[in-house]
């Protein structure tokens, strides 16, 4: 059985993917990271393939009784995703309430990270969206539902690793997946870092700021 990588940190995945990146000559113009542990790797990816960094927002609908499991996500926009597998376990009165509850929070979010700052213009543009891993892919997938209803000319997905099923998945959502890692028992995302440690809301907006030249 092929042994999978584990990643020193953050960084060191989002310096791997701007690697995989270049390697498969994808162009990009726009990085999207998803806070708050997306925006140590999208600041790598950013500075490894020359494009600026900005957020994309999803948070995901918990079930009734069980919000870690999610029903489906909702991005600061509105754009949801539904995790079709799982409408016996709540009603539509409660889907849409929590998902206008949780589509604030998420513009929110969103309008704190950016500040006084436009969301980007997305026409015409190829846009690498960048988080830490992917289990379900639930935010994921509303974030990229989101971005396939706007303008952008091509979305490309990275992340350093995923099961597969999952990222079959998103596949079918975005132009193109770059995935480093995809085992076919993931438990959880932090097991394949040495140092998952939390990012907070502070130093997540600090990687927004760009480098020093």
């Amino acid at each position: 059985m092929t042994s999978t990588r584990r990643f020193a940190d953050r960084t060191e995945a989002g310096e791997l993917l701007g690697e995989a990146l270049e390697e498969r000559d994808i162009d990009v113009d726009l990085v999207l990271a998803i806070p708050r542990g997306g925006l140590p790797l999208g600041r790598a990816v950013a500075d490894a393939v020359g494009a600026p960094l900005d957020i994309v927002v999803a948070k995901k609908i918990g079930a009734p009784g069980n919000p870690e499991f999610a029903v489906g996500a909702v991005a600061s926009d509105g754009s949801v995703w539904r995790n079709e597998d799982a409408r016996h376990r709540y009603d539509e009165e409660y889907f849409q309430r929590e998902r206008e509850r949780i589509a604030e929070e998420a513009e929110q979010k969103a309008e704190r990270y950016r500040g006084d700052r436009p969301a980007p213009d997305l026409a015409g543009k190829t846009v690498a969206v960048v988080d830490d891993g992917v289990a379900t892919g639930s935010t994921a997938k509303a974030c990229l539902q989101m971005l396939r209803d706007g303008d952008a000319a091509r979305i490309v997905l990275a992340v350093p690793v995923g099961p597969p099923e999952t990222v079959r998945e998103l596949e079918s959502m975005a132009d193109e997946v770059v995935c480093l890692e995809t085992p076919s028992r993931c438990i959880g995302v932090g097991g394949f870092y040495e140092n998952f440690s939390q990012v907070s809301d502070e130093e997540a907006m600090a990687y927004l700021e760009p480098p020093d030249r």
